[in-house]
């Protein structure tokens, strides 16, 4: 933070130094001077740093600035780096020789802006605050630009961090004592390390802890919802998770320098209430990034057709929490349905939607004080479009269609007044002028009048006195400093009458006014002064108007975004032949011709025009909790068993966000959370190895999967050694499989062939192979999952394919001739590095570490020696 000089201060640094020590230590402080925001002393130097601008000195100390009127441009640049922007504006008409008034306006954070430039507008924008006590976590997340409120409580933190992550919040607000405690308690290590990495992520502002108290929370909160309790919302008032919730509050407050005016709903979270998806399942699925961290080639992407932000928006809000709530889904599933059977009045309303402006974060803005006529334009031109929508849903015969139009109200009164009142064009300021279309008002048109006659009556003035005074070149100026005036040159000076009054001598000309000019002048800026007042004053009566709207014009903003979102999932469904799933609560899951919804469209992209397009392979599954429970997938690298189970995922996900789904047929029993641990990445900034994530997320599954879970796993075990990642494998299964009735819904992708043996003890488990011809040494991918074992790996043909020298190939043939030929007798060319029960001990050492399941860590220590002295036939543990 910039430190107060010892010596004496001017008084308008005296001033800096006063709203200096009100914001942040880890703010930069924009200081309105004139027409330039200025930066002082250390504030000045990390400014010019990050902003790239000249860094120049002011009485000896460091001074840098940017235009007041290109502040919109540079502001985002200081919070795309971390830093906060406190804004010191004037706040009346500098006068000469007098200290200008100023105050601090606003403090703007990575999770506090509203300024629509500033945010994305498909994307939600969350501020999350977390605290504990005895009796658990309680979280509270605000998205401030729309005013959505929730707050959750959860005995175990991991049950928060799938929310967190889906969330992924702007900043994190973490109280300073509790958070750290968090680092030395034993039972919360492994939780602790995966939300530290998550914080490094993401903004973080540590607050006192007295900012988390319950009860002080609880009165801030009613506050801020201006009510008496919150029993409306189904939320006792001694919630724990309004202590994070108060703070939020603080906190927004302190940036906005007023309280909030825009929440109006305080939501529970349950997380029993939610289909869960970890951290590394959102990220294994690619939910909201792909693998290389854009949104292109993500499950979001390929389900968004929305038309307008909020529509965007609401989609990310459900794929971050999918419901278990049938009814609800059933009422989603219909609202497609009823918009795929009408697309000619589906897409002339997905075209009314795309003329509509963001209401929900307009009303945000305007609320709390953040005001330009633009703002008031978009709602005119929502307003204008939504008698057509309610129109074109009216023609639909559908009930949710129906109901979908209930909640559009038609505003008439109001959209009559915006468009009396406002002009087509408008200003970004309001001191602009040109807001209030002529017409409107009266006495404003009299001013305004007035103001424009003023220039005729001054060409009439010039054309008088030049012709009184014999001056042809005489002509009326303006400045700032002197007002009106007659500017007449030095050769011309003998011809001045005596009623003109010298006020400024130039090197050649002179300055004069007249009695009469002067009488004008005042009258002149008067109206402008007053033009302009009076459409200010009738500016913020409008804004009234429509702020008296606000609650149902927020409802009508969410009617639309799920208008939105539903015809776009009707238009994907239509696109891309996706069926309605039978959604029930049974444990089933039953899929006839699945398909991967982001491969499909990337292929059709990727081949698009070419010939010998390409189409995705269809596929079908069955899986049960009793019966088929763990299906057993064997195949070579490239066959497409990562695809398979991934599709099997992302289906169900879609199920349970109620949109229709790329199949066949589908029945899905519902399922309380999705696990799923594919691919291979070491933590190098978490100092994690490949097989010590793998292994973390294998122990998270294991722990806190149930009957009604689905897991999808990939290759577990080939981060170390063979024998050592057969023997995991092998542990993993027989755990998941379990010695009761029922199971959680596998899929099991491996190349470890022993494992297909397991179909013969395990009575739950079957298996299956992604079908490929062999053809002259080569491999053509069937992409075709059939029953039974595949029969070898074709390794090396798969080699052949990536381009291996020939010279390789050849010797690993002649070395799998070998290894096929001696059985039990290990070639030297494959001397093992420790004996295998060396190699077992240190694998369980590595899995204890992960927390997994003691009886796994044991069971999978128990067989590494028998795997190796079996491997060719039937191993002995069966």
């Amino acid at each position: 933070m910039s430190k107060k000089p010892a010596k004496k201060e001017t008084p308008m640094m005296q001033q800096y130094w006063r709203y200096r020590g009100e914001v942040p230590e880890d703010a930069l402080l924009l200081f309105r001077l004139g027409d330039f925001y200025e930066m002082f002393h250390a504030d000045a130097e990390e400014g010019a740093r990050i902003l790239g601008i000249t860094l120049t000195q002011r009485s000896g100390y460091p001074m840098a600035g940017i235009p007041y009127h290109a502040a919109l441009s540079y502001i985002p640049k200081l919070l795309a780096a971390g830093k906060k922007v406190a804004i010191v504006d004037q706040v009346e008409t500098p006068q000469p020789g007098k200290l200008v008034k100023r105050e601090l306006t606003r403090i703007l954070t990575p999770g506090t802006t509203l300024e629509e430039h500033q945010l994305d507008a498909n994307k939600n924008h969350y501020l999350l605050a977390l605290t504990s006590d005895k009796k658990g976590f309680h979280a509270s997340w605000l998205d401030l630009s729309t005013g959505d409120f929730r707050i959750a409580s959860e005995e175990n933190p991991s049950a928060l961090m799938p929310l967190f992550t889906s969330l992924d919040p702007r900043e994190i607000l973490l109280p300073e004592t509790v958070s750290a405690g968090w680092a030395h308690r034993e039972e919360l290590r492994t939780w602790h390390e995966e939300f530290d990495y998550f914080c490094g992520t993401h903004a973080v502002t540590y607050q006192p802890d007295y900012q988390f108290e319950a009860a002080a929370g609880a009165r801030s909160v009613l506050d801020a919802l201006k009510v008496h309790n919150l029993q409306g919302f189904g939320i006792e008032g001694t919630h724990p998770a309004l202590a994070s919730a108060g703070a939020i509050i603080t906190y927004a407050t302190d940036t906005l320098c007023s309280p909030p005016q825009n929440l109006r709903k305080l939501s529970l979270y349950r997380s029993g209430e939610s289909l869960l998806l970890d951290p590394a399942t959102l990220r294994n699925l690619e939910v909201f990034q792909s693998a290389q961290h854009t949104r292109q080639g993500s499950l979001i992407d390929a389900v968004d057709a929305t038309a307008t932000a909020a529509g965007a928006r609401l989609l990310e809000r459900w794929l971050a929490a999918p419901r278990l709530d049938l009814e609800e889904l059933k009422r989603r599933q219909q609202a497609v349905q009823d918009f795929l059977e009408e697309p000619g009045l589906s897409s002339r309303v997905h075209d009314s939607l795309k003329t509509i402006r963001d209401i929900g974060r307009i009303l945000g803005r305007l609320q709390n004080r953040i005001r330009n006529p633009r703002e008031l334009g978009g709602i005119r031109d929502t307003l204008d479009a939504l008698p057509g929508i309610r129109e074109t849903l009216g023609e639909f015969v559908g009930s949710i269609a129906e109901a979908l139009r209930g909640r559009v109200e038609p505003f008439d009164e109001l959209r009559e007044l915006l468009d009396s009142a406002l002009n087509a064009e408008l200003p970004s300021q309001i001191s602009d002028g040109g807001i209030i279309k002529e017409g409107y008002d009266e006495e404003r048109d009299r001013l305004l009048d007035l103001s424009r006659n003023s220039k005729q009556w001054l060409a009439d003035l010039e054309t008088r006195e030049r012709e009184r005074t014999g001056i042809e070149k005489m002509k009326v100026k303006y400045n700032g400093a002197f007002g009106y005036f007659f500017e007449v040159s030095k050769s011309n000076l003998s011809k001045v009458p005596d009623d003109f009054i010298r006020r400024q001598t130039l090197v050649n000309a002179e300055r004069f006014v007249t009695e009469e000019l002067q009488n004008k002048e005042r009258e002149i800026l008067s109206a402008d002064e007053k033009s302009l007042a009076r459409e200010e004053e009738l500016f913020r009566e409008l804004v009234e108007k429509i702020l008296e709207h606000a609650d149902a014009l927020q409802d009508t903003a969410s009617a639309l975004a799920e208008i939105d979102l539903f015809i776009g999932w009707s238009q994907i469904a239509r696109e891309w032949d996706f069926c309605r799933p039978e959604l029930d609560a049974e444990s089933i899951l039953e899929i006839e011709a699945g398909r991967h919804p982001v491969v499909e469209q990337m292929m059709r992209r990727d081949y698009e025009g070419f010939s010998g397009s390409q189409s995705f392979v269809p596929n079908d599954t069955w899986l049960s909790t009793g019966e088929e429970q763990i299906a057993l997938i064997t195949g070579p690298n490239m066959a497409g068993k990562s695809t398979y189970i991934r599709q099997i995922a992302l289906i169900v996900l879609l199920a349970q966000v109620g949109c229709w789904v790329p199949a066949k047929r589908a029945r899905i029993g519902l399922v309380d959370r999705i696990f799923s641990r594919v691919g291979a990445s070491d933590e190098l900034a978490r100092g994690n190895s490949t097989f010590m994530v793998e292994m973390n997320e294998t122990a998270n599954i294991l722990n806190n999967a149930t009957e009604r879970s689905l897991i999808i796993l990939d290759e577990i075990g080939r981060g170390t050694s063979t024998y050592d990642g057969l023997s995991i494998a092998w542990a993993v299964i027989e755990h998941l499989h379990g010695e009761t009735k029922k199971g959680p819904r596998t899929l099991f992708a491996t190349h470890y062939h022993e494992l297909t043996q397991l179909e013969t003890s395990l009575s739950r488990l079957r298996n299956f192979h992604v079908s490929v011809k062999e053809w002259n040494d080569e491999i053509i991918f069937v992409r075709q999952v059939l029953p039974g074992a595949a029969d070898r790996s074709y390794g090396i043909q798969v080699a052949r394919l990536a381009g291996l020298p020939n010279t390789v190939i050849d010797r690993a043939k002649t070395i799998l001739e070998e290894l096929e030929t001696e059985g039990e007798a290990r070639p030297s060319i494959l001397e093992e590095e420790a004996p295998p029960k060396k190699k077992a001990k240190k694998a369980a050492k590595v899995k204890k570490e992960a927390k997994q399941p003691i009886a796994v860590e044991q069971r999978a220590a128990e067989p590494a020696a028998e795997i190796e002295t079996n491997r060719e036939g039937q191993l002995s543990l069966f």
